[in-house]
């Protein structure tokens, strides 16, 4: 009998207080209400679905390293075969950011943070165990093997916690060989790869979307060698030494759209076909024959392959509508990339570059839900107030099953160097497929793929609210579908999505019914204040410098905490409690603003996290507050 009690209760059967879903240790649930079992139940499938993400190529098995979670946190796993089993080879606490053998294999080294806090480590990983190999408390980043991986090139902020010098080490003997090559000013510095003798290497210093620089930097004296022409500010990324000593590298140089070229003594010439859009990611085969190149198209990848000598186009592997990444090509030739569409979780693939043979590494679970019934988005474009053009995913719900005008939210993303891409939404579809809510997410100006005119149109203090004015004209049009409920409209967004959401619910409050807003900036001049030294800078050009008295002026009249007695609509806050880019202050200075004008306000706040969630209990709370917010708010 007693066994039976226990069961019992396992199933479902205790008392009403247990029929709620428990708060993780880590999360402060403050204002949110007691979530029912019953729904984290109905979600559970959805929940589930997870993804792979490849990380480099095993030299040794010639199978794949890839990402995945099986736990709490997303670790390294080995697939030796094509759909074989995936070996969990990572085993912690945190997940691991990444990693990348030397060229023999000998050696695996990845990246780990603590909590979200962004401040990267490097390890050996070795029979499940990592040994540490830089100083344990500064920003170690961009880690790139030499050709022959007898030494990595990374940066670190271990001077002075803000300036990203560059070292060098061996991984082997990281006490004994680990030395500054080039001490700089500013966070921007990294490796991009080592000359074939291993004696120079071509770093970047990244300044902003929009400018950079490319020099070669010789590692016995530290004497650095600007590349690229100086009095042509441009964009430089990726760049890489071919055979015979040119640099391959993606530039926006003469062009709207970033393009991939060789430069040669200061000249650029692109390679490859002529095309008016974006290159987005590229890689170069180790014997230098091959590049695998990535153009973005209204947010689809394209895949071609070209000769590396020629800049033929050898083949265009068929893919269905999708977003590509993480693009690396093996020893041997094979082409491996992550691949996800809306109705496909990422997995891991590889192309075959003589046949075009496409192989299918990974196929990951999706909660036993068939993920080819989730729906297809929409690309919808529409000209905003001053006639420029923006566009958007919007993904409807199935008209059989939810007959009549649909509920809809706006999820704006982060950046706002960044674009929404028409691929997999994980446990969103339930808000699709269960609830009957539309979601669009759309690209206001800003944001990148669109060229380099596009991405500045929101810089600095006294454009930044023309990005807003896109929420507006998105509103628009999305009020006059007919599909759509117009009366029932919501927004959502994440860091820089955070701030326009807040300032999207103070703009539109009128037209909305709640906003959901994530790692948010509430105030400019204390966000740029606050936010970690290593990226200040950086975020300075972007934003606005609040060290200028006009720039500061006008920073805080934008900012949504000074406007946020008129917001109105209910609010629902997530916020990381170690996030280094938008501190938890932003969200506390919000919340007692909004409270104090008595406006609901749902408050999750992981201790353990940082700039979004990433660990699976505290992932899965916050989906399940978010669902239950929207139920109490769009849905009634």
């Amino acid at each position: 009998m007693k066994r039976i009690i226990i069961t019992g209760l396992l199933l479902g059967t205790a008392p009403a207080a247990a029929q709620t879903v428990p708060v993780p240790a880590a999360i402060t649930a403050d204002g949110v209400p007691a979530i029912p079992a019953s729904l984290a139940e109905a979600v559970r499938p959805y929940l589930e679905s997870r993804s792979a993400g490849l990380r480099d190529w095993d030299p040794v098995s010639r199978g794949v390293l890839i990402g995945t979670r099986f736990g709490n946190a997303a670790q390294l796993h080995l697939v030796k075969a094509p759909l074989g089993a995936r070996t969990q080879i990572s085993f912690e606490a945190e997940p691991i950011a990444g990693g990348e053998y030397a060229a023999k294999g000998d050696v695996l080294l990845v990246a780990k943070d603590r909590g979200g806090d962004e401040f990267y480590q490097l390890h050996r990983l070795q029979e499940g165990r990592l040994t540490l190999l830089t100083d344990g408390k500064s920003r170690n980043q961009g880690a790139t093997w030499s050709r022959d991986g007898a030494q990595v090139g990374y940066s670190s902020t271990r001077r002075n916690g803000t300036d990203s010098d560059l070292y060098v080490m061996d991984p082997r003997n990281p006490a004994a060989t680990t030395r500054m090559v080039l001490q700089v000013a500013g966070g921007g510095w990294g490796f991009s790869d080592f000359a074939a003798d291993g004696r120079s290497a071509l770093v970047g210093h990244y300044l902003s979307i929009e400018k950079s620089e490319l020099h070669s930097l010789d590692l016995a004296t530290g004497k650095l060698t600007r590349l690229d022409p100086a009095k042509q500010p441009a964009s430089w990324r990726d760049a890489r030494y071919l055979p015979d000593g040119r640099v391959l590298v993606l530039s926006d140089l003469g062009s709207d759209v970033m393009r991939l070229g060789v430069l040669d003594k200061g000249q650029f010439k692109p390679m490859g076909p002529a095309s008016p859009q974006e290159v987005e990611e590229y890689a170069l085969s180790p014997d230098g024959r091959t590049i695998a190149v990535v153009h973005n198209v209204d947010g689809i990848s394209q895949l071609s392959i070209l000769d590396a000598a020629t800049g033929a186009v050898k083949g265009t592997p068929k893919l269905p509508p999708g977003v590509i990444g993480g693009v690396k090509i093996a020893p041997w030739g094979e082409i491996g990339f992550s691949f996800a569409s809306a109705t496909a979780p990422a997995d891991v693939w590889s192309v075959n570059p003589d046949t075009l043979a496409l192989t299918r590494w990974t196929e990951s679970e999706t909660g036993g839900l068939d993920p080819a019934k989730n729906v297809q988005p929409l690309l919808e474009v529409v000209k905003s107030f001053d006639g420029e053009r923006v566009s958007g995913f919007l993904y409807r719900p199935d008209p059989a099953k939810f007959p009549g005008k649909r509920p809809v939210i706006i999820n704006i993303h982060g950046g706002p160097e960044g674009q929404s891409r028409p691929d997999f939404r994980g446990a969103t579809n339930y808000l699709i497929n269960e609830l009957g809510i539309a979601v669009f997410y759309p690209n206001v100006r800003g944001s990148t793929g669109y060229g380099k005119r596009f991405v500045a149109l929101d810089n600095g203090p006294f454009r930044r609210e023309d990005s807003v004015k896109d929420i507006g004209a998105f509103m628009d049009m999305l009020a006059a579908r007919g599909d759509i409920d117009g009366g029932r409209i919501a927004v959502a967004g994440g860091s820089y999505g955070g701030y326009m959401c807040y300032a999207s619910a103070i703009r539109y409050g009128a037209r909305l019914k709640a906003a959901q807003c994530t790692v948010a900036i509430s105030n400019f001049v204390t966000f740029l204040e606050n936010t970690q030294g290593y990226r200040r800078d950086l975020r300075r050009v972007e934003y606005g410098d609040e060290r200028d008295p006009k720039q500061r002026a006008q920073l805080m009249a934008i900012s949504p905490l000074t406007r946020s007695a008129e917001l109105k609509v209910p609010l629902l806050i997530v916020t990381g409690g170690n996030d280094p880019r938008v501190p938890a202050s932003e969200a506390d200075q919000m919340l007692k603003a909004v409270r104090a004008n008595s406006v609901p306000a749902w408050h999750v706040l992981a201790a353990n996290e940082g700039h979004g969630f990433r660990k699976k209990d505290n992932v899965d709370y916050q989906l399940l507050a978010t669902i239950t917010f929207w139920q109490d708010t769009l849905l009634k």
